[in-house]
């Protein structure tokens, strides 16, 4: 796999992130593009299961919120297009409001 395909596969699911760094692990020479998608993937995940925990409990104390936090909900899907198309396009550039906290936070 090129880099630019592990780039776009990273945040592709939890299953396409863990394809995309085995394959990037096992390149020899590192693709420094390859490893910040998958820091940015990796966020984007992390960020959607911690989002899933807190609509769950705010749901939970308050059901008739859960209606209007369905965009809250489809953020992370989002995030995932907007990472896709900046990995397609061979740029390294943040998903947006959560990617730059994810910038150098992982070292692959």
């Amino acid at each position: 796999m090129n880099a630019k395909t592990i780039s776009i596969v990273s945040y592709i699911t939890i299953i396409g992130w863990l394809i995309a760094y085995f394959k990037n692990k096992e390149n020899s020479i590192k693709s420094d593009f390859a490893s910040y998608h998958l820091g940015q993937g990796l966020g984007v995940f992390l960020f959607a299961a911690l989002l899933n925990v807190l609509l769950i409990i705010v749901v939970f104390i308050a059901p008739t919120v859960g209606s209007l936090l369905n965009v809250v909900a489809i953020s992370p899907l989002i995030f995932i297009i907007f990472g896709i198309i900046a990995a397609n396009n061979e740029v390294k550039k943040p998903v947006p409001l959560i990617g730059k906290f994810f910038e150098g936070r992982f070292d692959f």
